[in-house]
């Protein structure tokens, strides 16, 4: 008894401590020598015993402050209670370091690697100003539509108001992103402590030459300390002077497409490019009639998702494909935007053995070592499988009936001869009653008209399954089949194409019935006899 009671007891210590966990993360990644950054500390464990212990940090960091913060979030799960500390962090060095694992009770976090650049702001008098810019490019050069980042930031040793503004960044032959939201830090810059306000911009040339960076404009209002002749200081919004600096002009060298780039591909100038795919469900279960979605994602570190082209989508035979709509989304990164673009699409096998799905590779130009490069995936082949349910079961031959073994043969002649007595039964009491007035239209079903009626009615309410229902419904009164009919009228097959791929893809909302609606209305009457006018179920009124 006392065993199991134990093992129990060890098993949820073994669960609370898997669901309680300690994680950090840092501002950024990159900064220079002085600048100060944030560490998150997080817990799950809504009341820690005690705090982290920063003891690890003083090798390398001076702790500046800490401060701690309970959050309450609501998840699809519930509630959830979280603690944070948020500590400010300075380096004591440049170089390499790294933030090592800190622990509370017994929680530990991962490691975290940081880069501290050489500061080069401590020489100088014209930077011991109270207000002044830096501006700066990650590269000298770069190839035209490819993306250089510009980092802008103002340094203040005085305290500013709230009023402040910069001047829009505006380049005729460039297209501009900018990176985020302004970073606030604070850096020594020779001795003087310094409040940063630091912003990115992601530009893309579109010209090759030279191209000036134009300089920028910063406006603010110093808070005034000093007292006024009366020896009191001054009270009310905006006391103080204005403060007007501008960033310096920077040149930048833009160079033109290399000649050994192929002059059909489109020109994708990137620091890494990659390009993947996913399918629901796994290829491995393709079957004859179900649908399998494929997604492409094209990833690429240094473009927008603009830039990136669609991918190859070439006819295959023995599968029905039916695209969605691409999706283009952005992520500043710390080394610029990094764009992606997802493409996906049901396909339909229709038909079972091997299916070749032909190879996808995109041409790109790595900017970093300066070579052309391919992101390719390599072709796929469906091995489908036959579907059980649209396989029609084989009828069983006559000759194994009579041959069923323990059955004389007088006994299936006679069977045969009762179930051919009961159907000639069936059929003349059926066609007796059919003959009457009083149940005539009851036997005779939905007429043509009123199918027809659904069928606009479902078209018009881009109702892409009540359609369906009406269609099929419709057509089984029709003297020919509907894929008959659709391989007769061109604009018939092209309408029920439409309503087939908004049936399988997911943006089958979006289908409009119109077009179905006018290519059943435009048949030729030759075609469909039980559509003509049917005679009234009424007497005339003024019978002759």
């Amino acid at each position: 008894m006392i065993r199991p009671l134990c093992i129990l007891l060890l098993c949820l210590l073994a669960w609370t401590s898997q669901a309680e966990e300690l994680t950090a993360r840092v501002d950024r990644t990159r900064l220079g020598a002085g600048e100060t950054l944030e560490l998150t500390l997080e817990s799950s464990d809504p009341a820690p015993l005690g705090k982290p212990d920063l003891t690890p940090l003083e090798q390398h960091f001076e702790v500046l402050g800490t401060r701690q913060v309970n959050r309450l979030t609501n998840e699809a799960g519930g509630a959830r209670s979280t603690t944070q500390w948020i500590v400010t962090l300075q380096p004591k060095h440049p170089g390499q370091l790294s933030i090592p694992p800190l622990r509370l009770g017994d929680q530990q976090t991962q490691a975290i690697v940081l880069h501290v650049q050489k500061s080069g702001r401590d020489a100088g008098t014209a930077r011991l100003a109270p207000v002044f810019i830096d501006a700066s490019l990650d590269r000298e050069n770069v190839y035209v539509q490819a993306q250089v980042v510009l980092t802008l930031r103002i340094y203040h040793s005085v305290s500013l108001y709230d009023d402040s503004n910069l001047s829009p960044l505006q380049m005729a032959d460039a297209r501009i992103e900018p990176l985020g939201t302004p970073r606030t830090y604070e850096t020594s810059v020779n001795g003087v402590r310094h409040g940063v306000i630091e912003m990115r911009y992601a530009l893309f040339p579109q010209r090759s030459g030279e191209l000036l960076i134009p300089s920028l404009a910063f406006t603010a209002t110093e808070v005034s300390r000093a007292p006024d002749r009366d020896g009191l200081l001054p009270f009310g919004p905006h006391s103080g002077r204005q403060i007007r600096v501008e960033s310096p002009a920077i040149p930048l060298r833009v160079k033109a497409k290399p000649a050994e780039y192929p002059a059909d591909a489109p020109w994708l100038p990137a620091r890494a490019l990659e390009l993947s795919e996913s399918w629901n469900p796994a290829p491995e279960q393709a079957r004859v009639g179900e649908s399998l979605t494929r997604q492409l994602t094209l990833k690429a570190d240094g473009l927008s998702s603009a830039q990136l082209p669609p991918l190859a989508n070439l006819p295959v035979d023995g599968l029905r494909r039916y695209p969605d709509q691409p999706q283009l989304a952005e992520q500043p990164g710390e080394r610029g935007l990094i764009g992606s673009r997802e493409e996906r699409e049901a396909l339909v096998p229709t038909r079972d053995g091997r299916i070749e799905l032909p190879a996808q590779e995109v041409l790109w130009w790595n900017t970093v070592h300066e070579r052309l490069e391919r992101a390719r995936l390599p072709a796929r082949t469906l091995v489908v499988k036959t579907n059980p349910e649209l396989a029609a079961e084989p009828p069983q031959p006559l000759g194994a009936l009579l041959t069923l073994p323990g059955q004389p043969l007088w006994v299936w002649q006679l069977t045969s001869a009762l179930l051919l007595c009961t159907t000639l039964l069936g059929f003349g009491l059926w066609w007796r009653a059919r003959r009457q007035p009083a149940i005539r239209s009851a036997v005779a079903g939905p007429s043509s008209r009123t199918l027809l009626d659904e069928l606009r009615r479902a078209c018009q309410a881009n109702d892409t399954q009540a359609t369906r229902q009406a269609l099929d419904a419709w057509a089984r009164q029709q003297p020919e089949t509907l894929a008959a009919m659709a391989a007769r009228y061109v604009p018939l097959s092209a309408a029920l194409d439409g309503l087939n791929g908004a049936l399988y893809s997911e943006g089958g909302q979006y289908w409009q019935g119109e077009d179905l609606w006018q290519a059943i209305r435009s048949l030729p009457s030759a075609l469909l006899p039980g559509t003509a006018q049917e005679p009234s179920q009424l007497p005339p009124l003024y019978p002759r």
